[in-house]
């Protein structure tokens, strides 16, 4: 099994950026404060049917969003 911060299904993990503060005072010589930031998918724990058993897999909720519309299309 994964860390939580991951998802099973479709690895997507934690990817970092930046914030921009759009508060600031001065001209453009003193630009925009920045300030690094991560980016965390919506992971959760739960019980799905892999290889025909139940397993406890990390799934995001797309790949949750997408797993439902597939059970109801088939």
């Amino acid at each position: 099994m994964a860390s939580p911060g991951k998802c099973d299904v479709c690895d997507k993990h934690t990817v970092f950026g930046r914030n921009i503060r759009h508060k600031h005072s001065g001209r453009w010589e003193r630009k925009a404060p920045r300030t690094n930031r991560q980016f965390r998918p919506n992971v959760h724990s739960k019980r799905m049917l892999v290889d025909g058993g139940l397993k406890r897999i990390n799934v995001c909720t797309r790949c949750m969003r997408t797993q439902l519309k597939r059970m109801v299309a088939a």
